[in-house]
């Protein structure tokens, strides 16, 4: 089954290889809570300015960022409307794995109920 979107599929991609890396969870997360300078991004790992940067990079990509200049430094924000776009397609997951699970749910209890039936019978 394939699950139909507004997202298309090279968008998605971009998506789950964003969040793929905890560090690019972690600035999600963070830009979430408010906008913040790369350089204070940075100040939190243990890696270079430029390693911070290519994740952010990354994430700017995938839409979920949005990076401004602001003076001498570039401010990033997460980008509401794309997290609730990817959200949107992961309930569509769900949905459908739910939906499947119920059929399964609903097959095996008719199979129970059969199979009751059929041993009062001997």
């Amino acid at each position: 089954m394939v699950v139909h979107t507004e997202l298309e599929d090279d968008e998605i991609d971009r998506i789950f290889h964003a969040l793929a890396a905890a560090t690019r969870r972690d600035i999600l997360r963070r830009t979430i809570e408010r906008e913040q300078s790369v350089s204070m991004l940075a100040r939190d790992y243990d890696m270079s300015f430029a390693a911070v940067q290519k994740h952010v990079a990354v994430l700017e990509a995938a839409g979920l960022v949005v990076k401004r200049a602001e003076g001498r430094e570039r401010l990033v924000r997460a980008d509401p409307h794309m997290i609730a776009r990817a959200r949107a397609l992961l309930d569509r997951f769900e949905a459908m794995w739910r939906a499947r699970v119920d059929r399964l749910d609903a097959l095996l209890a008719e199979d129970d109920t059969h199979s009751t039936t059929s041993d009062e019978g001997d």
